[in-house]
């Protein structure tokens, strides 16, 4: 039926696309609409089953129309994004009470099935895997109400053509499936041609508001589709009417002025990228503790083993590994040297090569054990194979004994080298067993032992970030229950934590551990926010012996040990010197308590019934024991969806203070959302928008992607009272190592390259506020009439805060037209110092990845203007009287 719906719709979408499918649909005229129609609800088993649940519609079961071309209604969420995720032969059945109900088959080889139920076919509720036993796995279900028994009959096939039936009566339960001769089961299913071809589903006779209602879902997804994809690319054709110059008058309402986030802007980090190991952990060795295993690649590398970066160079010597006689339980490999003559060395390469600047003081440390012969010395040298005299620092340990023992040196370089390698050559024959072996530049950040890459964290820390989410997203939960992060594996000497597979596809070290997060917070000032695996892994797990994703949740008589692990963690941050975790963060070198205050208990995760009786258990817990912690929930993945509803009602049923939104979208998105927390309820939870960035085509940085960010920063401080923090993500990116992109920071091993949106988030950093100041904008042309062309308003933004510790008024506009701007600005009542102000402006092309902010001295007074140039984001700090 097309009403004003569709009118709306053409009005909005030039593309030739939209007004042919429009046109292609059967027009109903407003009262003539039929009182019920044939649905016919089906997947397809195209790109490998992953359509989902999609519908058409018909009045006579003869000509069927589609309902979107290949629109899904309803995805499978079990297993790994991308091969699996998979709806295979869904069934969908109405129950008595009116709701609808769908079961699916999710691959050939587990006996799971999914479960997914809905009010009215839109808006679905989380799903469910239960696991039935019978057969060798379960295939083509179909459901029926059996009145009598009130329950549904759900039959079943497996791969040898058995058929096996369970029974259900609110698909929570089920009573375990036994095998049936069902004669009948065969022709389950209807087939229908459809314009694209034959499918196979069910056909249900309904009423036309049903289908209505899914037409009209279908059109407006298009409909936001349509504007959410619009970019810089059309802004010449979109704007082609608009007339320069523009004015934009901005006038304050001090009267309304309301209390902020002091927290607002932060940083996310996560091992992702290589950002840990071979990025901010300062350590130069790669696979110190030749622990590298062929699992943390899933054996898809088989260099990948204890023996990555290490060789041999020289003769009369062998090299291998053993697990006989370990350091530590948890570090159980080791080298062996077996030196016959003395000559040849054992050389590490590094992370992509190990950079050493002349001057500069390199600590090696190493744990040494003489297994056999005399005990002796280990020439240790720098080495860079490009240079003619190659040797840039040497010096000499010295052994004894045939236990474990630490040594200690320090290397001074002689020369620059982007690319050396460390060698350690034994000076005596004998067998000698070698691990930690350890090299770290002198001049880590703040001095630290242990420390952080000096450059890197720099740049972090210039972003003057309010807080630190760690360790990460996605590693947090891990890949299945033996990934999840435990933060005790990870504090310590460093050859006593457990290293492991990292989610992204390498190596943790653990060197980078609780310890070090919670320095390098205080450090910079900011609050530490750890963020833990809400008992379950992450959504992306692959299958695991209780199923995929989310169905390896810890088991409940595992759980209380988990959740006291989560409660020592508060006591090891916050605890005296006299609790048991106090004393061992004491022993760490820091008896000072870190002073956590935040702490996230989930990250993106499926919100399914094992989810929530678990969040539940730890939340309580929290709660009970620590009550001046802020526990932060999860609202899954995207800003909108089942996981985001359902993450929303756990919130409210629990009360949780905080909730933790993450999505990454278009610029378009970001432009014509800007009113999305505007409609937040300031009496529920708070919210952390820890992550989100914009993503073009190809995943660039550039300054679209950048203003879009900044554009929707004007409305996070507008809505600094629910909106509590915010965190871009990725933070950091190796170059040659990148799994994801876009990031705020790419790096190699010399030098630090921030992008764009850097220094957007950096802007936002060192000119945050605690007070937000209301106000009006209009936009006219010269001629003093208001703009009507469609996407120029939402293309202007601002936002004024006043920052009481600084005492100064902070503007920031921005302008993402093609089209400069004359802004009045009008600060009456403020009590500003009239005189000059700082004026800060980033600006270039849409396409530009190198644009840097540029600084000057502005005059203001009470009423000023100032030209917002094309594609800006403009900053304008004035003082207060």
């Amino acid at each position: 039926m097309m009403k004003h719906w569709s009118f709306l719709l053409i009005k909005h979408w030039s593309s030739l696309f939209i007004v042919m499918y429009l046109a292609a649909q059967p027009v109903i005229a407003a009262g003539h609409a039929p009182d019920s129609v044939y649905l016919f609800s089906y997947s397809t088993d195209k790109n490998n089953d992953r359509g989902g649940l999609q519908f058409a519609w018909s009045q006579d079961k003869q000509q069927w129309h589609v309902i979107g071309n290949g629109f899904v209604f309803l995805r499978s969420d079990y297993g790994r994004w991308g091969s699996e995720k998979r709806m295979i032969s869904p069934w969908l059945i109405q129950g008595p009470d009116g709701i609808w109900h769908c079961i699916w088959s999710l691959n050939e080889r587990d006996h799971l099935f999914a479960h997914a139920a809905s009010a009215d076919l839109v808006n679905w509720k989380r799903q469910s895997y239960p696991d039935i036993s019978a057969g060798r796995n379960f295939l083509r279900p179909a459901v029926q109400y059996d009145a009598g028994q009130g329950a549904y009959a759900i039959t079943y096939t497996d791969a040898d053509g058995k058929q096996f039936r369970t029974t259900t009566a609110d698909f929570k339960t089920y009573r375990p499936a036994t095998a049936v001769n069902a004669p009948h089961y065969a022709d389950a299913g209807v087939t229908v041609a459809l314009p694209a071809g034959t499918a196979t589903g069910q056909v249900h006779r309904v009423s036309w508001e049903v289908v209505d209602r899914l037409i009209k879902t279908q059109q407006v997804a298009q409909y936001k589709w349509r504007q959410e994809s619009a970019s810089s690319l059309q802004d010449a054709e979109r704007f082609r009417t608009l007339q320069s110059p523009l004015r934009a008058s901005i006038t304050l309402q001090p009267e309304k002025a309301k209390p902020i986030s002091k927290l607002l802007l932060g940083i996310f980090f996560e091992d992702i990228n290589y950002a840990a190991d071979g990025g901010l952990y300062a350590e130069l060795v790669q696979n110190r503790d030749f622990e590298y295993a062929l699992s943390d690649k899933d054996g898809h590398d088989p260099n990948w083993n204890s023996y990555h970066s290490w060789t041999l160079r020289g003769a009369q010597s062998t090299f291998a590994i053993d697990t006989t006689a370990p350091i530590h339980p948890n570090n159980r490999h080791y080298a062996v040297l077996d030196t016959k003559a003395p000559g040849a060395a054992l050389v590490n390469s590094g992370y992509d090569g190990i950079p050493v600047k002349k001057g500069d003081k390199y600590e090696l440390s190493l744990f040494a054990n003489q297994l056999s012969g005399k005990s002796g010395k280990v020439l240790v040298r720098l080495v860079s194979p490009a240079q003619s005299n190659n040797v840039i620092a040497q010096t000499t340990i010295t052994f004894s004994g045939n236990s474990w023992k630490k040594a200690q040196a320090v290397l001074t370089a002689t020369a620059d080298a982007d690319s050396a390698q460390l060698e350690l050559q034994p000076l005596t024959a004998g067998r000698l067993a070698l691990d930690m072996i350890s090299l770290f530049p002198q001049a880590t950040f703040k001095g630290r032992k242990n420390g952080l890459r000096a450059d890197l964290a720099q740049v972090i820390a210039d972003i003057h970030p309010r807080f630190v989410r760690f360790p990460g997203g996605c590693v947090a939960h891990g890949d299945g229950l033996n990934n999840i992060y435990r933060w005790k594996n990870t504090i310590g000497p460093l050859e006593t934590r457990t290293p492991q597979r990292n989610l992204w596809g390498y190596h943790q070290s653990a060197g980078l551990g609780y310890f070090e997060y919670f320095r390098f917070c205080e450090d910079i000032g900011a609050e530490p926010v750890p963020v833990v695996a809400a008992g379950v892994p992450c959504q992306n797990s692959g299958p695991s012996p209780k199923g995929g994703g989310q169905q390896g949740g810890i088991p409940m008589n595992e759980m209380d040990e988990y959740v006291q692990d989560i409660l020592d963690l508060i006591e090891y941050a916050n605890g005296d010197i006299h609790t048991t975790w106090g004393q061992k963060r004491a022993a760490a070198g820091h008896p000072e308590p870190f002073h956590l205050k935040y702490i996230g208990i989930g990250n993106e995760d499926l919100i399914t019934d094992i989810f929530e009786e678990r969040f539940t258990m730890i939340f309580n817990a929290v709660k009970k024991q620590h009550p001046e912690i802020t526990v932060i929930g999860t609202a899954g993945p995207f800003f909108e969806g089942t996981d985001y509803e359902e993450g929303w009602d756990i919130a409210n049923k629990l009360k949780v203070p905080m909730i933790d939104e993450h999505y990454y979208v278009s610029p378009g998105w970001f432009i014509n959302n800007q009113d999305f927390y505007d409609k937040y309820d300031r009496s529920k939870s708070k919210v952390y928008l820890g992550e989100y960035a914009a993503h073009l085509p190809g995943r660039p940085s550039n300054i679209e992607t950048a203003l879009a960010e900044a554009l929707y920063l004007t409305a996070l401080e507008r809505n600094g009272d629910v909106v509590s923090m915010a965190s871009y993500a990725p933070l950091l990116a190796k170059e040659k190592h990148t799994q994801w992109t876009p990031d705020l920071i790419y790096f190699n091993n010399t030098s630090v390259k921030p992008t764009v949106n850097y220094y957007v988030q950096q802007l936002y950093g060192t000119n945050s506020g605690d007070t937000y100041l209301p106000g009006t904008i209009s936009l006219s042309n010269e001629e003093g009439k208001e703009i009507s062309i469609d996407g120029v308003k939402e293309r202007v933004a601002f936002s004024i805060v006043k920052d009481t510790k600084s005492n100064t008024v902070i503007i920031k506009l921005v302008n993402l037209l093609p089209a400069a701007v004359q802004s009045g600005i009008d600060l009456s009542g403020l009590g500003i110092a009239e005189g000059t102000a700082i004026k800060t402006v980033l600006q270039g092309r849409p396409d530009s990845k190198d644009a840097r902010p540029l600084v000057s001295d502005y005059p203001v007074s009470e009423k000023f203007n100032t030209e917002l140039p094309a594609y800006s984001f403009t900053v304008i700090t004035v003082k207060m009287k």
